[in-house]
């Protein structure tokens, strides 16, 4: 199946170009190469490191803070290797052919099959994974057995944020979430499988009535496309058996995240090491989120110091019932789609009183899910964005603002409403 010429290459490195710092116009072409979130990622580090350095960020929060996102680093950064490469060794190929003939030429059929596939590639590889990867991969599967592109682009959009609720793998926030409330991946599940639920059943309801109805799709059938053909059968299985191996660890074994994430990456770094050693480049390394990370911890708690904090305090309030579950939400959505859904939560989080979970779990619920109206809410959306330019797929402004505004406040409050019934 074909790919996006750009899927695989780092943020800010265009197709062809040196990614793993080769040699090209030195560093003028470097710093022409760069992508915005590239700047914005530099800027926001700089501004951090300015904070420690003026005393404005006093140095122990700073270092408490570093101590905090390193073993985040390293998950982030093996998982989405790991997920890169599977996503090279065809294994998204295959599975997203699989679910346009499991079609059957039907829509409705094909809807259900989308929205399982886009809703578990989120949940266990993480929602950055579903917008960098899967995006690509469907929108090439819609142009090949000529289906309309749009909807399977918001399908994979809004699920890569609604459905990441579930394990700590799904989302940072959620990883910074169970630290924070002493979950296990299997612990957290137990609590957020039924708020997931709802989140994807009104994502489910919201795409068929905007996006996959007949009057929007425009055709009764499709044709579904023929067997897929791996180029590298025994790579694909490697890559899809350490996916697997991935899941079981972090779910039955409870290790921690990194441990797992890094030791899967390395069993798929070395098959491609022994089958294609060329796929093997430093611009697989996620260095644009190695960047933003840190640098958005440091200047999210250098604000929180000088009045974030006072006025997240009087919207948020200390109502741990379902009021106060409702409101926390409320504003989480809210200032995710201000600013983006990480330094929302992280704001958040340093507001809300140590013993309420069912608040602090209510504004993970409105980081992850409702920040779908503006396309700098989540870094995932701005990935998509920049899969669909370059995929050619043309998304209408003002549509995606509308119909993701009814899906913020819907899915929002219902996740919520399912959260209530569990703590």
């Amino acid at each position: 199946m074909a790919r996006d010429p750009s899927a695989g290459e780092p943020a800010g490195t265009a197709p062809g170009g040196h990614g793993d710092g080769g040699p090209r116009g030195g560093a003028g072409g470097f710093l022409r190469r760069l992508h915005p979130l590239d700047w914005l990622a530099g800027a926001l580090l700089v501004l951090g490191l300015l904070a420690v350095v003026t005393g404005l960020l006093p140095a122990e929060p700073a270092a408490e803070e570093m101590r905090r996102v390193g073993p985040l680093l390293a998950f982030l950064g093996t998982v989405i290797v790991m997920a890169e490469l599977t996503g090279r060794a065809q294994v998204f190929d295959v599975v997203a052919s699989w679910v346009a003939r499991a079609g059957r030429g039907r829509y409705p059929l094909l809807f259900g099959l989308c929205v399982l596939f886009a809703s578990l590639t989120t949940i266990t590889l993480n929602l950055d994974t579903t917008a960098v990867l899967l995006t690509p991969v469907m929108l090439a599967l819609a142009g090949r057995v000529g289906i309309a592109a749009v909807p399977l682009a918001m399908t994979t959009v809004w699920l890569a944020n609604t459905a990441s609720l579930l394990l700590p793998v799904s989302n940072l926030t959620n990883l910074l979430a169970a630290d924070r409330v002493a979950l296990s991946p299997s612990g957290l599940a137990a609590v957020m499988w039924l708020p997931q639920l709802a989140a994807i059943g009104m994502t489910a309801v919201c795409l068929w009535v905007f996006y996959w109805r007949r009057g929007r799709r425009g055709a009764d059938r499709y044709v579904p496309p023929g067997a897929p053909v791996a180029e590298d059968p025994l790579l694909l299985r490697i890559c899809a058996v350490a996916c697997v191996g991935f899941l079981l660890a972090i779910l039955v074994a409870d290790v921690p995240l990194w441990s797992a994430s890094l030791t899967a990456m390395v069993v798929v770094v070395v098959a491609f090491a022994v089958r294609r050693p060329r796929e093997l480049r430093l611009s697989l390394v996620p260095w644009r989120l190695l960047v933003l990370v840190p640098g958005m911890f440091l200047v999210v708690q250098t604000v929180d110091a000088h009045g974030l904090h006072e006025l997240l305090e009087s919207l948020l309030g200390t109502d741990d019932g379902f009021l106060g579950m409702l409101r926390s939400a409320a504003v989480g959505a809210g200032v995710a789609n201000v600013l983006n859904n990480l330094p929302a939560y992280l704001a958040g989080e340093a507001v809300v009183p140590a013993g309420n979970q069912g608040q602090l779990l209510a504004l993970l619920i409105g980081v992850n899910v409702g920040p779908l109206v503006t396309p700098w809410a989540s870094l995932a959306t701005l990935l998509w964005f920049e899969r669909c330019r370059w995929q050619g797929t043309r998304i209408h402004m003002g549509r995606f603002v509308g119909t993701g505004l009814v899906l913020s406040v819907t899915g929002t409050l219902a996740a919520v409403c399912a959260l209530a019934l569990m703590v």
